[in-house]
């Protein structure tokens, strides 16, 4: 039989003999498992995968963004759209910058704002001794460098402190007073002095007074027998023709005379005066702890100088300086206020009890209606001392033992509010309106801002106790009645009377040019210095004043609404320390928008009027 057969399909069918054993057969199929156990990468597994048409298609590629995987085309068209955006984002505000806006103009400050400013400025000008760097008064200069020490009684350093007004006389209970009322203001409206941009200038100006009354007695005594009332002379001591402060016509820079140191003994009136003045800025300067009690230190010293038993008597005594131009009528009011300055300084309880005495009230006559009832002045300290005591019960009520009196001032208070009002008729008010709190007397001002003072300060604590207004009888009267009567008052003194003059120096358009100042009046040259006499020339002539003292309060109108722009007639045109001080007062409290008082700041040093409770009781154990 043939090996060979014939394919059915057609071709030869032969049958192959496979040489290779099973041992081989069985190591290539080891191998080929091997092969397909291995894993395949990305681009083998495409190859094994693709399909016919898939051979020239371009692989697609991502970018990992980590928590996202982004197309790479997508993420680099949304990159370039964010960069072409920023660009022209950079583009526009470039184009903004470039093109000028036109921004609304600052509000303007209102006209107590204003003359704030200006009013401030006048104790630039009445500043004795060594003068600062930035004192900002051009003809002024450094003077009376030796007050005090060329004095056979003093024999102490008594430089420093302000003139008084148009002479170079330094009176302590009117400087005293004037730095007692500008503490009170910066103490109550620190925020206003500060938007108005006056709060550093204020307290360099209460500072420079402090300065100088500390040296009016050895402060840093417990125990003290004599006080400094004033520095200079006025003709009224030294005779018509001696060289004295009223006397002679001179700047103050060119002083050549003596000028006497008159003491006191037993003056509890300036004793108290001092003593409130130096514990009123220590409150104010409580942010420097050591010069604050240093402050409060003297303080404490000249009170108990005040409050020294013996013989006791006004400093103003007859037929002195004091008395004719500074003549305190009494010193109960004093001890009411400075008792009332020392309690708040302190949070001695003791002061407090002192302040609310009966007895005391009985002496200062709060029960009665003198000619000055209601008349807060360097002489009457009264009414300042019973509206501080009324914000003492009003925001802290203290209760027994002081409740009765305090009550007694509040309503005290309130009666001199009414006072003010014009359907009172408590005081007469010119034609134009000025209120004629002197009754009718020469320079009426200083009194008519004091009472402005008052009555926003009122207002605004009746505003923070959350009391819409005050009864007068039957008739209740709102706060802003209150305001109103002060705002009036004050834009009378700043132009809108009769005259349409402003009685601030250096405000409005309209304001006397010939003021009785002598240090204003004369003009500053190099290496000319007119005598004693030399300058009644300046004195007497009809031109204006060849310096402006900017912020300067006349003495102000008469009972007429009419005004003499006259330099010898002190009655119409000179300008006083307590006066401005007064000014400032009123000006501050009525400045800027919105009313307020900083309720917490005065109570600073008084401590809880009330026990803390009893911690509680230990838990009971059986």
């Amino acid at each position: 039989m043939s090996m060979y057969g014939r394919d059915p399909w057609g071709g030869p069918l032969e049958i192959c003999h496979d040489s290779a054993t099973d041992d081989d057969r069985s190591r290539n199929l080891d191998l080929d498992r091997a092969a397909l156990s291995r894993t395949l990468d990305e681009t083998q597994q495409s190859w094994l995968l693709a399909g016919p048409g898939d051979q020239g298609r371009k692989k697609k590629r991502y970018v990992d963004l980590g928590c996202l995987l982004v197309s790479r085309k997508l993420f680099l068209w949304t990159l370039g759209l964010l960069l072409a955006a920023a660009a022209l984002a950079g583009i526009a505000v470039g184009i903004a910058k470039a093109v000028p806006r036109h921004q609304a103009p600052p509000t303007p400050p209102d006209q107590f704002t204003l003359a704030l400013r200006k009013a401030l400025m006048f104790f630039n000008a009445q500043k004795s001794g060594k003068l600062p760097k930035h004192n900002n008064v051009p003809w002024r200069g450094d003077s009376c460098l030796k007050d005090g020490r060329s004095d056979q009684t003093s024999r102490r350093d008594l430089s420093g402190g302000y003139y008084d007004g148009g002479s170079a006389v330094k009176f302590n209970f009117a400087s005293a007073f004037s730095m007692t009322l500008l503490s009170w203001s910066v103490i109550e409206y620190n925020a206003k002095y500060e938007a108005a941009g006056e709060l550093g200038h204020v307290r360099d100006t209460i500072k420079w007074g402090a300065d100088y009354l500390l040296k009016t007695f050895n402060s840093t005594a417990h125990s003290i027998d004599r006080l400094v009332a004033q520095v200079g002379a006025a003709a009224m001591s030294d005779g018509p023709s001696q060289p004295n402060d009223h006397y002679c016509w001179m700047r103050p820079e060119d002083i050549d005379y003596p000028r006497p140191v008159t003491e006191c003994h037993t003056c509890p009136d300036l004793g108290a005066e001092m003593a409130a003045a130096l514990a009123a800025a220590s409150i104010v300067f409580k942010d420097n702890r050591a010069y604050s009690h240093k402050l409060l230190h003297g303080a404490t010293t000249v009170w108990d100088f005040a409050r020294k038993g013996g013989s006791r008597q006004t400093y103003s005594v007859p037929r002195s300086d004091a008395a004719k131009f500074y003549n305190s009528t009494a010193y109960w009011d004093e001890y009411i206020w400075g008792g009332s300055w020392m309690y708040l300084a302190t949070g001695n309880s003791s002061y407090l009890q002192f302040a609310t005495d009966t007895k005391l009230a009985k002496n200062a006559h709060i029960y009665s209606r003198p000619p000055n009832y209601g008349v807060f002045s360097w002489d009457n300290k009264l009414p300042g001392a019973q509206v501080l005591l009324s914000r003492l019960r009003l925001f802290l009520s203290p209760g027994y033992p002081y409740e009765e009196m305090l009550r007694t001032y509040h309503n005290q208070t309130s009666i001199i509010m009414c006072s003010y009002l014009p359907n009172f008729r408590s005081f007469n008010r010119t034609k134009g309106g000025l209120m004629q709190l002197n009754h009718g007397q020469p320079q009426p001002l200083q009194y008519v801002v004091n009472a402005a003072f008052l009555a926003s300060l009122f207002s605004d604590y009746l505003e923070a106790a959350d009391t819409p207004g005050w009864y007068c009888g039957p008739h209740f009267y709102s706060i802003e009645v209150l305001r109103s009567f002060a705002r009036t008052q004050m834009e009378y003194i700043l132009g809108k009377n009769p005259l349409k003059m402003s009685y601030v120096v250096g405000y409005g358009k309209h304001y006397p040019k010939r003021v009785h100042h002598r240090g204003a009046s004369i003009p500053k040259k190099k290496g000319v210095h007119p005598g004693c006499k030399g300058g009644w020339t300046w004195r007497d002539t009809k031109k204006p004043n060849p310096h402006i003292i900017v912020g300067a309060m006349v003495a102000g109108p008469d009972r007429h609404d009419g005004f003499k722009d006259i330099r010898k007639n002190r009655n119409y045109t000179e300008p006083t320390l307590a006066g401005n001080a007064g000014l400032v007062a009123a000006l501050v409290a009525l400045s800027g928008e919105g009313h307020g008082v900083d309720k917490n700041t005065m109570f600073s040093a008084v401590p809880p009027m009330f026990p803390s409770p009893p911690p509680p009781p230990a838990p009971w154990k059986p």
